[in-house]
Parts: C-alpha cells; structure tokens; sequence
C-alpha cells in the first residue's frame, strides 16, 4: 500500500547536500557521543536487546544528535520514520499522520513519529496523542529542549522514557571534525592552536561544528591560519541560554549556591555566563539583594544595603560600567558571614500563623478605647515594658491559646553571634519574671 507521505520527489546525487546532512551516522553505532543512552547497558541499548522499545522523550541540547538517533530507531526497529515540528504542525496535520499510521499497522507495519519541539504543543494537542500510543497505532519519540517536567502533560510523561542528551565533548567534536575531513578528503587549513579554537566555538553543538568546518573549508587559504586570524573571520556560537527557560534557572541556580557556598571566583563566572548570555543585569541586582535577605540575614546586617547602594549605582551607571558595582556585591555576598536564621523563623512563623489565624491576641495587649472593651477585660493587667525592671516586662505575647512559641534561632557567626546573647539575655530575664510572678 503506498504510504500518504510518501513522495516521488527524489533529490539527485548531483544534488548540494550540507556537510551535516552527508555525515549522517547509518547505523547508532556510527553516533558520536551519548553512550549514556546508546551503550549496552544504558537505557536505549537495553530496550533494542529486549526487543521492547518504548515511547521516548528526548531532552537536550540542540545538536547532540536527538533527530538522527529517532531515525535510526526507526531503521534498527523496521518501523516507518514519520517527522514533524510542533511548530509547523496542527490538528489537521495529526490527524492525516494518525490515519496514515492506522493504514499502516494494518499492513503489519508500525511507525515512529518523531516530533521536533514537542514542548510547543498545547495541552489538548499532547492529549491526543495518547490514545494513539496507547493502542500501539505510533510509538512517539519527541524532542525538546526545554525541562519535560515544566512543559509536558504528565499523561505524556507517564508513558514515556524521559533520555537525557548532553552537549557533545570536546574529545566528540574532535572525532567529528575528523569524518568531516575524512568526508572532504583534506584537513582543515587550521594550525594546532586553531583546531581546537574552532571546536570550542561550536560550543558542544555537532552541527554547528559542521557549519563552521563548512564555511572553514571554503576558504582559500595558502598556509594554515592561526587562531587570531579565525576568530577574526568567524565568530563564536551564541551560548544556549533563555531567559525564561530551564538555562535561566540552571545558572541563576549555580549563582546563588556558588554565594550561599562563599565561593566568589564561582559567584564571579556564573554572573559572567549570565551577562555574556544577555541577561538583563537588573534581574541580577534584585537576585544579588535577595540572596544578602535570604542567606546573610542579621550575620551581616550592612550585605543588604551594599546590595541595594550597588543597584542603585548600576541605574545611575548603566552598562558596562554599572555591572562592576553589581559584581563587587557578589563578592562581598560571597564572602560574608552565613545564616538562614531569621528565614528559617519566617517560614516558621507563616506556617504557624496558617494553622492558627483565627486565635485572638491576649486580652492584656489589646487596646481598650471603649468602656465596654475595658469591662471585657482589655488591655488589663498589661505591664508597660519601659516601667519595669531592665525595660523588660517578660509577658507573653501570643494568643493564649498556642503559649510561647520559638521560631528565631541566631547562628555563632558574625553579627548574629551579638543577636543570640540578647536572646539569651531575655530569656534569662523572662525567667526571672515568671519566677518572680
């Protein structure tokens, strides 16, 4: 039966091909790379010994091999290989490839359909392919570059493999660098400085390591060039990162572990990485003053107003001049003293008040403006603290019904260190009241 997308289009062997497109590994075990997935005993490799290949997700990376490894599934697997792009693809186009699927498993044939950025499809559209993987009509393998966690259905999820791909090594880009040598039957016009120069520009992305030998090759040159004289004809891969994707939170995540952990060279080079990557330093300057509230506290009560003088700056400033300001609040973040103290107490205190939010205050604190206030009670028998001994009176303050509670808990480090005495203090003194009452 002839296949709905089947064509007759044939391209010629005279035809271009790009280099990546001529290097197309035939069988998995051409793959560079991805032993994590495709070894004997990594998952994909379990799976085609079994004879038991599931539905897939692959999550990486753009040009670590994720549309050529379905492709070779198909062909290890004598299934029929359909592709298609969230992007360009909707209700009606699944529906023909659905049916056209149906069509085939009649005939005895499956067929792994293959969706390029499958993330961007809505909710509905990832529901209906359930039914289908289901009945066993396809087996999907989809491919996304964003979490799966935050952007698929978990119905999707559950019935798939979610495999990791990584960005390619530099050992791996060396070895393709190679076949495409070997593909173009000359070395590359590079001296051993370039060569690797030239890799690390393609920045763990096959493809556009094969786009960059391309226009390399192309060049006519008489002697081998240097690495100045290439990166001054090509220029380096933009870095992966979007800003309100899973590359944000990794590296805003490394920044502020690097502080929490008073690393300041770590602090310095995940703020590069992310002001290299477009970051607006903005973002940065408010997550900056955040960590000085979240992981400095009252260790160092003066991390927060360094924070928000170096926010300042940089609006004064603006960019380049202002990051610096911003990057001289990093430092001292990173390197003053730690406590999660009173973060720990907040949350603490918000849990409590939740579970507690009808109870009233004690009657003895409450204002008493009326006559009929004062004859329920009150205010009465509120000691005013400056009147007492010490200035401290040692009531309780909380609804009766809960008693003193503890949520504050200074650490021995830095200011806090002063902070906890007082709270010794006190509690010495509150005992010494209620001893006393």
């Amino acid at each position: 039966m002839a296949d709905l997308f089947d064509t007759s289009d044939a391209v010629p062997d005279t035809a271009p091909r790009p280099l990546a497109d001529r290097l197309r590994p035939k069988v998995l075990s051409d793959v560079i790379g991805q032993r994590q997935v495709l070894g004997p005993e990594a998952p994909l490799g379990v799976m085609l010994e079994a004879g038991t290949l599931g539905s897939i997700i692959f999550w990486g990376p753009p040009g670590v091999g994720k549309t050529t490894i379905a492709r070779l599934l198909a062909d290890a697997t004598d299934m029929h290989f359909v592709q298609i792009s969230a992007i360009f693809t909707g209700v009606p186009e699944l529906r023909k490839v659905f049916e056209a699927a149906k069509l085939r498993r009649k005939t005895g044939q499956g067929t792994l359909l293959f969706v390029d950025e499958i993330h961007r499809f809505n909710k509905a559209q990832q529901d209906g392919f359930l039914p289908h993987m289901e009945d066993g009509t396809i087996l999907l393998v989809g491919a996304t570059t964003e979490n799966p966690s935050f952007e698929l259905n978990a119905a999707l999820l559950s019935r798939s493999q979610v495999l990791v791909l990584e960005r390619l090594a530099p050992t791996d880009l060396e070895l393709l660098a190679q076949r495409a040598e070997g593909e173009l039957d000359r070395e590359l016009p590079l001296d051993d400085g370039a060569r690797p120069a030239l890799i690390e520009m393609a920045d763990g992305d096959g493809r556009a390591l094969l786009n960059l030998i391309e226009q390399v090759m192309s060049w006519k040159v008489d002697a081998p060039l240097n690495t100045d004289a290439l990166t001054s004809r090509l220029m380096k891969r933009a870095a992966q990162y979007d800003k309100s994707g899973d590359g944000h939170y990794n590296l805003i995540s490394a920044l502020h572990k690097s502080v929490r952990g008073s690393d300041p060279d770590a602090a310095l080079y995940w703020f590069a990485r992310m002001l290299d990557a477009g970051e607006d330093p903005r973002f940065l300057a408010r997550r900056i003053t955040r960590m000085a509230v979240e992981d400095i506290g009252l260790a160092d009560p003066q991390a927060q107003s360094v924070c928000l003088q170096s926010w300042e700056t940089y609006e004064r400033l603006g960019s380049p001049e202002g990051e610096l300001a911003l990057a001289q609040a990093l430092v001292y973040i990173a390197l003053a003293p730690k406590s999660n103290g009173v973060y720990v107490a907040y949350k603490a205190a918000r849990k409590a008040a939740k579970k507690t939010g009808s109870l009233t205050p004690p009657k003895h604190i409450l204002n008493a403006p009326t006559r009929l206030m004062k004859d329920q009670g009150y205010g009465a028998g509120y000691a005013y603290d400056h009147d007492a001994e010490d200035g401290f009176s040692g009531q309780d303050y909380f609804p009766e019904e809960m008693g003193r509670q503890g949520y504050y808990t200074p650490v021995e480090r830095g200011f806090e260190r002063e902070l906890g005495k007082r709270v010794a203090y006190f509690a010495k003194l509150r005992a010494r009241r209620e001893g006393e009452a």
